[in-house]
């Protein structure tokens, strides 16, 4: 019986194969979401036996036997021939950005043609002529449904659960536009600093390296109307249609203090390690409620959190001193996921005083299975050829034509490491810290 499908991972010695790829991998087949005689083939400059290659990994045995190993494109086709035929062979590119263009041009040579798919990491290029010429350069190898960009935040259950809470659920959608919600708030702060990641970061930028991919992605699916179906195609579409609407009012961009002591980083560097936007939405679902982006590195804490703040009731009734809190949706991405709303109620007892509740999911507490790691899914979906969660080519050249006005523009300013900078355009953001004992 020929093998339907061979997993390819180029750069294969590399820490996203070691620490992502291969043990996603390995629980895919511990579930059966693998096929029987499914290969998953390293490749790379270094030589290795399959035994070599294999001892790299914690992995079972069972799972071993699927694991081999080839040095380098030249002659993988006949290699992987020798082993099929394949109807599907993935490639999935663990390699520096600079590299897809060759490696894609490199597998065509090789006679790879229909039944290649090609995943590509982030960041899918640098502005938008450069993500532009990558596409054309992706394009001329392979057609637009070959290719898979990722953006491990799609796949993350608690994003996926922003679509489903707002469209499955007719409860919101009356109320999910500008006359309810005053302001939209997007959150994602680490407490570490560039670490080992210097010499990339200190080329991208938390702008490039965190806004234009991840938390536009979480912007367009908190904000796009409701697509036709739930195909790729449908869902993209609605995607590209608030980043043409989508205009940054204002960028802050800070670095903090002894950054450019860190190792691999230019001493006279003015990359930001922190931002934060001020954006509009010229539709007429939106206008008139701005949405607010902080983030940034060695932060006071970690978490990435959307909150909708809905608009204040009139002065009557429960609320005529104008003291009563604003109705708040918090959707916590990561650590600890789910969703959190703030209601008014009233406090048991004979006089008419109302306290702030909360009510709250959580996906700890709801869900008894594990929650999947972002990856698994993802090469789940690569496998099964489902493209809902990956990035289109337009899609990734709207996102940088949107940020193009604000990268590397303005002056720095200097935070200390551990301390966020106050929020300068948002004049009411929310404390996300209140939220994290709810989940």
């Amino acid at each position: 019986m020929p093998n339907p499908t061979a997993i390819v991972i180029l750069g294969a010695s590399g820490d996203l194969a070691t620490n992502k790829l291969i043990p996603a991998l390995s629980r895919l087949h511990a579930r059966g979401m693998l096929c029987a005689d499914c290969l998953v083939v390293g490749s790379g400059r270094t030589a290795f036996t399959d035994e070599e290659f294999r001892a790299r990994f914690k992995i079972t045995p069972q799972f071993g036997q699927r694991l081999l190993y080839h040095a380098g494109t030249a002659g993988l086709k006949q290699y992987l021939d020798a082993r099929g035929p394949f109807r599907t062979i993935i490639f999935f590119m663990a390699l520096p950005p600079a590299e897809y263009a060759q490696k894609a041009q490199e597998l065509r040579r090789e006679g790879f043609g229909a039944e290649a798919r090609l995943i590509v990491e982030k960041p899918f290029g640098n502005d938008y002529d450069s993500a532009r010429a990558l596409n054309a350069e992706l394009a001329a190898c392979f057609s637009e449904k070959q290719i898979f960009r990722i953006d491990h935040y799609l796949a993350k259950e608690a994003v996926q659960n922003v679509l489903v809470f707002r469209f499955a659920n007719s409860l919101f959608e009356p109320v999910w536009n500008s006359h309810y919600i005053e302001s939209i708030q997007i959150n994602a702060f680490e407490t570490v600093g560039v670490a080992d990641r210097g010499a990339y970061f200190d080329h991208a930028g938390i702008l490039r390296d965190m806004v234009q991919n991840h938390l536009m992605q979480l912007l367009c699916l908190l904000t796009m109307e409701a697509p036709v179906s739930l195909s790729a195609e449908d869902i993209r579409a609605q995607k590209i249609a608030v980043l043409k609407a989508l205009k940054i009012d204002q960028c802050l961009r800070g670095q903090y203090r002894g950054y450019r002591q860190e190792k691999n980083i230019r001493p006279e560097s003015t990359t930001e390690t922190y931002a934060e936007l001020q954006c509009a939405i010229n539709t007429m679902r939106w206008s008139g409620t701005p949405v607010f982006i902080r983030t940034g590195k060695s932060l006071n804490r970690k978490g990435t959190e959307i909150g909708v703040i809905f608009r204040p009731l009139p002065h009557i009734l429960f609320n005529e001193s104008g003291g009563l809190k604003q109705n708040r949706i918090i959707f916590k991405i990561q650590p600890s996921e789910g969703i959190i709303l703030d209601l008014s109620s009233k406090v048991p007892g004979g006089e008419m005083r109302i306290a702030q509740t909360t009510m709250a999911f959580c996906y700890r507490d709801a869900f008894a299975d594990e929650v999947p790691e972002a990856y698994q899914k993802l090469l789940q979906d690569a496998i099964a050829g489902d493209r809902t969660l990956f990035v289109g080519a337009e899609e990734t050249e709207m996102a940088w034509k949107t940020l193009g006005p604000v990268l590397d523009a303005g002056e720095i300013i200097t935070y200390e490491p551990g301390i966020a900078p106050p929020a300068q355009f948002c004049p009411d953001w929310i404390n996300f810290e209140e939220y994290q004992s709810a989940c």
